[in-house]
């Protein structure tokens, strides 16, 4: 008679008896899991660090130096305080160069603005070859803009240009217009092209905007005998406001700070009649060798784009909100 002996503890005979126990899985720690999200995010912080902040560390100290060519050679550059924004406040020129600025900047937005929701509104509804029409409209946005500067420039010469040609062919006017040769016209020609440029960034969020709208919506104004206009006005409008704030937004700091077309087609004449801050910036820096006052109005520029920077993340944030 044979006994078997189990001992305290002993696993039964069975299935699974011989497998070995499962190995726990470890899970990464809060102090692992930080160090893993620094690793992934320290090429971009290295990146802006790099690309943004020390050049614009070095923009802020250079506007409270005197800074000089010779100040390249030999890296003394004395401190002048807040010397450098007093010249800039007290120049000649600084005012009617805010006023173009001002200008230039209210002029575009507005008309991106309505044209863009106008296009917007029209792509909305489908139609045949909608979608090719509007990819073709994206063409202004997507050229670089030495490429459209150089065409407008072309288009708006005073004697061989397309437009005075076809003005004068419509008999609209009576003579050719100096557009970028005239004090009167040359804001106005710039801010045409700006103009142009813009559009397709406004249509394309504002599309983006519409589309987001439930059409269960409308049909039910419809129902209760709301016209277009109205329909406009009570849904489209109010639903497309948080997106409104960041085109408008986006669009004032793209614009205050517009260099390429402008020095294309006028390089801020004739007589800084198309002056805007940053061509005043590029003059002070790079034509009169004033680098600290050109500095100065840089950071003055810069303090416009973070200020407005922080309006748009403030609207995102609310609009991030309300889509809760």
């Amino acid at each position: 008679m044979s006994t078997t002996l189990h001992h305290a503890g002993a696993r039964p005979a069975g299935p699974g008896a011989d497998r070995p126990p499962k190995p726990r899985q470890r899970t990464a720690g809060p102090a692992r899991a930080r160090l893993a999200a620094l690793a992934f995010t320290a090429p971009a912080w290295l990146y802006v660090a790099v690309f943004y902040l020390y050049p614009l560390a070095g923009s802020v100290r250079m506007g409270f130096q005197n800074y000089t060519v010779s100040s390249f050679y030999t890296g003394v550059a004395p401190y002048v305080g807040w010397a450098n924004y007093r010249a800039v406040l007290h120049d000649s020129h600084f005012g009617r160069t805010v006023t173009n600025t001002l200008l230039f900047t209210a002029g575009s937005l507005l008309f991106q603005f309505c044209v863009g929701l106008a296009l917007a509104v029209f792509f909305n509804r489908a139609f045949p070859l909608g979608g090719a029409l509007r990819s073709l409209l994206l063409v202004p946005w997507l050229l670089p803009l030495v490429v459209s500067g150089t065409a407008w420039r072309w288009i708006l010469d005073t004697d061989s240009g397309v437009l005075n040609h076809a003005l004068l062919g419509a008999h609209l006017i009576g003579h050719p217009v100096p557009w970028l040769a005239s004090t009167h016209d040359s804001l106005i020609a710039v801010t045409l092209v700006n103009i142009w440029v813009g559009i397709p960034f406004n249509m394309v969020i504002l599309y983006g905007g519409l589309q987001s709208i439930p059409g269960e919506l409308y049909e039910a104004a419809a129902l209760d005998g709301a016209n277009a206009w109205r329909r406009f006005r009570h849904i489209t409008l109010p639903l497309l406001r948080p997106v409104t704030a960041v085109v408008l937004t986006l669009g004032l700091i793209y614009t205050v700070k517009v260099f390429d077309v402008i020095m294309i087609l006028t390089q801020g004449g004739p007589a800084g009649s198309s002056q805007t801050l940053t061509t005043f910036a590029y003059n002070l820096s790079f034509q009169q060798l004033e680098f600290g006052r050109g500095a100065a109005v840089g950071n003055l520029l810069v303090l416009v784009a973070v200020v407005f920077a922080a309006v748009y993340l403030r609207a995102t944030r609310e609009q991030r909100r309300a889509g809760r």
